[in-house]
């Protein structure tokens, strides 16, 4: 995803609570999904800040350069005006952008998902044999 061109808000803000209710049924379990999630973006943005540095680095570096390096800067100063990682993963929560499954209690979208296939091929099944009955 380009976390470049988020739309999430770069300052915290009062949130309602039951906003985060939503999809888990379980403000605990929200909270677990958005740590989780935001710890994939900030490894992400994280990578990608360490590839664009690595393009400056030069073996043979002396105090001069180190100091004058202003696309270096500019390139950091960037990255540290994008909103935080815990932000992104919240726009993305009360987006509907985030894929939750939880196994154990059979909840989430993929297990939607899988329920809904299973009933469109059972019921696909149903008319097969229903067909072959009548003829």
């Amino acid at each position: 995803m380009d976390y470049k061109r988020t739309k999430a808000d770069k300052t915290t803000e009062t949130r309602d609570l039951n906003d985060f209710n939503a999809l888990t049924e379980n403000i605990y379990e929200t909270v677990s999904m958005l740590s989780k999630r935001s710890n994939q973006i900030a490894q992400d943005l994280k990578q990608e800040l360490y590839r664009k540095i690595e393009e400056f680095v030069s073996q043979t570096d002396n105090l001069e350069e180190v100091f004058e390096n202003r696309e270096q800067i500019e390139i950091t100063r960037f990255y540290e005006q994008l909103p935080k990682p815990t932000l992104i993963a919240i726009h993305e929560y009360l987006n509907n952008e985030l894929v939750y499954r939880n196994d154990e209690n059979g909840k989430g979208v993929i297990n939607d998902m899988i329920l809904e296939l299973k009933t469109a091929q059972a019921n696909k099944e149903n008319k097969e044999k229903g067909r072959k009955q009548k003829k």
